[in-house]
């Protein structure tokens, strides 16, 4: 089954209330995404840690409900 792109956000929202969200539907197939993701709780973490912090927020379903994202994430310029 196939997540939407307002459940992805809702669930990055959740575990990052200040983050600006752009998700894009790569496919039109539910499946592949790419987002951008910018963040204050991103500052002085390593892209690898970025990107677990928002694995951590889909809870499971990265691999099984929702099949690629491609992540770009970054910190607020200051």
């Amino acid at each position: 089954m196939a997540m939407h792109a307002d459940q992805i956000q809702a669930l990055i929202k959740e575990a990052m209330p200040d983050a600006e969200i752009h998700i894009e539907d790569l496919r039109g197939d539910g499946d592949h995404y790419a987002a951008r993701i910018v963040s204050e709780s991103f500052r002085g973490k390593s892209r690898v840690q970025q990107h677990q912090m928002v694995y951590a927020a889909l809870k499971g379903r990265m691999g099984g409900e929702l099949h690629a994202l491609a992540l770009q994430t970054s910190a607020p310029e200051a």
